[in-house]
């Protein structure tokens, strides 16, 4: 029994040393120090940087000048302070993109068996808005409201609406230079159309009433990360001839208890919740 131990022993060392020899001491160290970073609240001074994570200053300093010209990192202005750098917001948002369709499943079935219509996931990141993941209507006349890939005219789509309306005004005309028109209902005005998101942040969720499709009516609400951002939005879409008054009101409460839901799972109000008690 001894020797096997002392087998177990050696491999466990064998293996640690190959992890070692396969490692970049650089990019460990500068990992380390955004990590630490991070651990002391988003911002720290050179020395602190030292202190905490046993590296010498020069070290520290030619590290944070190659993390900062890559936007890992960023100088505080005015103060001799180092942060976390923009570019782990894009890769941030990146990852929740690639975990967004897994974690909203479930919240996506659960609407679809309870409306037992058509229910959407849109991602939203950098300049995009894209379906994600599309469910099925379990009746047999459903509506086609479209497909995996880009959405198409988010002006006009409760799921687009529902994202447009926590973007800041100028971000929004940039990205709808044009409101195309797809049906009579169609807002085609953009001073219209900010005055309804207006309304879509004070509801918490948006409509979309034949604004895309003739006969079909859509209801849609963002998702929300741990910061408050919004990273994407779940809407259900039915036949007008399926929704009256009670049908869409169960799809309205269904969606926006379902992005409720799992944008707590992705930690909002957390951020706030440790600011407060700091």
């Amino acid at each position: 029994m001894d020797a096997k131990v002392k087998r177990g022993s050696t491999s466990s060392r064998s293996t640690s040393v190959a992890s070692d020899r396969h490692s970049i001491q650089s990019v460990d160290r500068a990992l380390r120090l955004l990590e630490t970073i991070a651990d002391m609240g988003g911002e720290a001074t050179l020395t602190e940087l030292a202190n905490r994570t046993g590296l010498n200053i020069s070290t520290c300093h030619h590290l944070l000048a190659t993390l900062i010209q890559r936007n890992f990192a960023a100088k505080v202005p005015g103060r001799r302070l180092y942060a976390l750098g923009n570019r782990l917001i894009t890769l941030s948002h990146a990852c929740l993109q690639v975990d967004l369709p897994r974690r909203a499943q479930p919240y996506m079935e659960t609407i679809n068996r309870a409306t037992g219509e058509t229910v959407h996931l849109v991602g939203w990141q950098g300049d995009s808005m894209s379906v994600l993941s599309v469910r099925e209507a379990r009746h047999a006349v459903r509506v086609e409201t479209g497909k995996i890939g880009r959405l198409s005219a988010p002006h006009a789509q409760s799921a687009g609406k529902a994202i447009l309306a926590w973007l800041p005004e100028d971000e929004i005309r940039r990205l709808l230079p044009d409101l195309k028109r797809h049906t009579a209902n169609t807002i085609t005005e953009l001073p219209a159309l900010i005055e309804s998101l207006r309304h879509v942040r004070r509801n918490g969720h948006a409509l979309d009433q034949e604004e895309y499709l003739p006969g079909v009516v859509c209801v849609g609400a963002a998702i929300r990360d741990h910061a408050g951002t919004v990273i994407g939005a779940i809407s259900a879409s039915a036949p007008t001839m399926r929704a009256d008054k009670g049908h869409f009101g169960l799809m309205r409460e269904q969606v926006v208890a379902a992005t409720r839901a799992l944008s707590a799972e992705f930690g909002e109000g957390k951020l706030a919740a440790s600011v407060a008690a700091e």
